[in-house]
């Protein structure tokens, strides 16, 4: 498992995203994760919503369950999911920026918790599914990340969950100049690999029902990004103000743009979507 030269917290976290609120919202939109192309053609947006479709499909919700979106940013997936689906969602989110505009959409079927994760204090198995979008990066303990979902969820609950991995066999300078930065400028305790993950998971009493490496279909979502970047840092004064100010902690996060399309193009960062059952019988001890 990669780890930052600078290991980062939760408390960093909630900063990271408050901080740079302004940029993710104005670069990228209401969805703070990939997006997922299918079949090229999608504009970034549809794009963005393909990745929840994709999530969703794993899901496959019924009617009156009860699911938890670990890491829910501004609520746009929970949004879209109790809109076509009779589900409560609760959502938790460390930024209270992000918290803002979740609880801002005053749905009757979601939730939004400003809480770690790792100290939730959700009750035993009052889920049948949970899902999160590129958030379990952020964890610091992620084996406890996954023995919480197992908490949480009722037996055959399902866990879905979108990762940044290393990849497998990721080369020295790789690891150097492209994933250690990446996880010390996007506050990334460490980033695991697909086996670190399956290994946790099934530790916690999971039982893998699919994985896909969807690398090639998120990657563009990069190249986007910082061409946007680019352009903002033109056209909008309050966005370059941000990333000029060198009182903003976190504008180091712009260097990664680069890093993150050159480590998916090599292979060193990996994009992991994987479908978990809890097992019945319970951990692995």
């Amino acid at each position: 498992m990669i780890v930052p030269d600078m290991p980062s917290t939760a408390a960093g976290v909630a900063v990271h995203y408050d901080e740079l609120d302004l940029a993710y919202r104005r670069i990228w939109g209401e969805h703070v994760h990939h997006g997922y192309w299918r079949t090229g053609s999608e504009s970034p947006a549809e794009a963005a919503e393909a990745l929840v479709e994709e999530v969703e499909a794993r899901l496959a919700p019924e009617p009156g369950q009860r699911l938890c979106d670990i890491g829910c940013g501004y609520g746009a997936t929970a949004a879209r999911i109790v809109a076509r689906h009779d589900v409560h969602v609760t959502g938790l989110t460390l930024s209270s920026a992000q918290e803002k505009v979740a609880g801002a959409r005053a749905l009757s079927r979601f939730t939004c918790l400003r809480r770690d994760w790792l100290h939730n204090d959700l009750p035993d198995a009052g889920f049948d599914g949970a899902y999160a979008i590129e958030s379990s990066e952020h964890m610091v303990d992620k084996a406890r990340f996954f023995t919480e979902a197992a908490r949480v969820l009722r037996p055959g609950g399902r866990l879905v969950v979108c990762a940044w991995l290393e990849g497998e066999g990721a080369r020295p300078w790789e690891v150097r100049h492209l994933l250690r930065p990446i996880c010390r400028e996007g506050r990334l305790p460490g980033m695991g690999s697909r086996a670190d993950y399956e290994a946790l998971a099934a530790q916690a009493g999971f039982a893998l029902r699919d994985h896909e490496d969807a690398s090639v279909r998120v990657r563009r979502t990069w190249t986007i990004c910082l061409r946007r970047l680019a352009v903002a840092m033109i056209r909008d004064p309050a966005l370059r103000s941000l990333a000029l100010n060198p009182r903003t902690r976190n504008r180091d996060f712009i260097l990664s743009l680069p890093r993150l399309i050159l480590a998916l193009r090599t292979g060193a960062m990996r994009y992991g979507i994987f479908l978990w059952e809890k097992d019945s019988a319970g951990p692995r001890v």
